[in-house]
């Protein structure tokens, strides 16, 4: 995790900038940094909260936003289903799109013993850490510096591209790479949709698409040719 920890801390600047830029106060971003702790939804969220939108709105774009944590949880299932529930609820809360995919790149089936599970939740509890550390850091001195750096410099663009490599490096199957294609085009297909709704439709038609695929021929999963 720690060559990836760059673009998070960028990511993670430009956040805490975005949210003094907003009008938003040391205090204010200094809880959603520390509560939310979901950089998408919180860009999401930012204008809507400027604009002065019902409540519902802004927790409906933040949960359609992170929707994706919903595929995440359902696949770290059977990872963590030994754990007492306040370690799953802290796993849920710590989850990062990057840990979440290093994770399962290391570990593409859940431990059977108890010795898996101890190394499985070892990995994923150092990778969460990083992410953190790399994450709060970063916004906590973007929220104080909010006021010197210009939003201009695009600060997020790096995390953009910490995301971009990762994503590269798992679409190793046919099957993934018809995922980021299905997904993709169903994204920008569907952009005009309010709250965000391109990315949930962009979810759908990705999973439907692959399940379907995978069950007619399961070697595609595994990258096997058909």
């Amino acid at each position: 995790m720690a060559p990836l920890a760059t673009g998070i801390a960028a990511w993670g600047l430009m956040t805490g900038v975005a949210m003094v830029k907003s009008g938003m106060s040391v205090g204010e971003a200094l809880a959603m940094t520390f509560l939310v702790y979901a950089g998408s939804s919180q860009l999401a969220a930012i204008p809507l909260i400027v604009a002065g939108a019902p409540a519902w709105v802004i927790f409906a774009t933040a949960f359609c936003v992170n929707l994706r944590f919903v595929v995440f949880s359902l696949h770290l299932r059977p990872y963590l289903m030994h754990l007492p529930r306040w370690r799953r609820l802290a796993n849920g809360y710590l989850t990062a799109d990057m840990s979440y995919a290093l994770f399962t790149r290391r570990f593409p089936t859940p431990g059977t013993t108890p010795q898996q599970h101890r190394e499985q939740e070892a990995y994923l509890s150092g990778n969460y850490c990083v992410t953190w550390c790399a994450w709060m850091i970063a916004s906590v001195i973007g929220i104080a510096l909010g006021n010197l750096i210009p939003a201009a410099w695009g600060l997020g663009f790096a995390g953009v591209l910490c995301l971009v490599g990762v994503l590269c490096a798992l679409a190793n199957t046919a099957l993934r790479r018809l995922a980021v294609l299905v997904a993709g085009s169903a994204s920008v297909a569907a952009y005009a949709l309010p709250l965000k709704l391109n990315i949930v439709v962009a979810i759908a038609a990705a999973v439907l698409l692959c399940s379907v695929l995978e069950k007619r021929d399961p070697r595609l999963a595994a990258g096997e040719p058909a």
